[in-house]
């Protein structure tokens, strides 16, 4: 599963792909992560800002709050935060 809730923290799986013309959900890679595209470059850091910017907006969670558990400078990533009502709404619509 890509996703679990624990104590109110969502812990999210991501496949990543930088350098993309929009950000963008694009569904399932596999059954394992969230294929997330993102306008970014994956230079200095670059397209990690801009997914936690992605993510805060879709989700409506501060971008202090958007936590990287692992691969900061992987493909597939990691990141833990807040529960919100967008992500229970969202994660039943994929």
């Amino acid at each position: 599963m890509y996703y679990s809730i624990n104590d109110d923290i969502v812990t999210l799986k991501i496949k990543a792909q930088p350098s993309a013309s929009k950000n963008e959900f694009c569904g399932l890679y596999g059954d394992e992560a969230l294929k997330i595209r993102i306008k970014a470059p994956a230079v200095e850091g670059a397209a990690n800002k801009e997914l936690v910017k992605f993510l805060s907006k879709s989700f409506k969670v501060s971008k202090s709050s958007i936590e990287f558990k692992s691969g900061q400078n992987s493909k597939i990533k990691i990141v833990q935060f807040p529960l919100t009502s967008e992500f229970e709404a969202w994660s039943k619509g994929i």
